[in-house]
């Protein structure tokens, strides 16, 4: 059985002039920084192009990674970067929509119904999301989207651990006010 190489290994081979070897962090986290990207971009196409440059940061500063952290908290913290740089830039006031987001299944099936169901409270949940302040929202992300332990959400933010505690505490009491609050009908339609 093959053993297969661990992050730091790839690293240290591709600083060594292993170049090709790129290729498999590529691979491995192609998915994890492209879900990452569509939460906050929400269109495949731009996804892609953004999920494409985090990828180039990361190479051209791969000799800053220090090992204190996992890579993939690393990454994270280049793909958040990445992202808030392009939302600041353009500006968007609007969410753009994926045309696959627009089509819906015909019929009257239970398993349809589920899904649109489903697709509906997270649809609130995410414009819930957008009303809090960056700051909320990007620890409620960190914790639940790219799945950070409490510790590297630390290292992302610049916080103690005991603080990214007490923030996401308040992130998470703060988003269910705006959930109760501004999406009551919505609630009591769905339950």
């Amino acid at each position: 059985m093959i053993k297969e190489q661990d992050d730091t290994e790839i690293i240290r081979s591709i600083l060594q002039g292993n170049k090709s070897a790129y290729s498999i962090l590529v691979s491995r986290y192609s998915n994890y920084v492209f879900t990452i990207v569509m939460r906050y971009i929400n269109n495949r196409e731009l996804a892609e192009e953004l999920a494409q440059d985090v990828f180039v940061k990361a190479y051209r500063f791969l000799a800053d990674f220090k090992g204190n952290s996992k890579f993939s908290t690393w990454l994270y913290a280049i793909v958040n970067t990445t992202c808030l740089s392009h939302l600041r830039k353009k500006k968007e006031g609007s969410v753009l929509m994926d045309e696959e987001k627009l089509i819906f299944y015909a019929g009257n099936t239970e398993s349809a119904s589920t899904q649109l169901e489903q697709k509906t409270q997270k649809e609130l949940i995410n414009t819930a999301m957008n009303l809090l302040p960056e700051a909320d929202s990007l620890i409620l992300n960190l914790f639940y989207i790219a799945e950070q332990s409490i510790e590297e959400i630390g290292v992302i933010v610049g916080l103690t651990p005991t603080n990214v505690k007490v923030k996401l505490f308040r992130a998470r009491q703060k988003l269910k006010e705006i959930v109760e609050n501004k999406y009551r009908k919505e609630l009591a339609y769905n339950n």
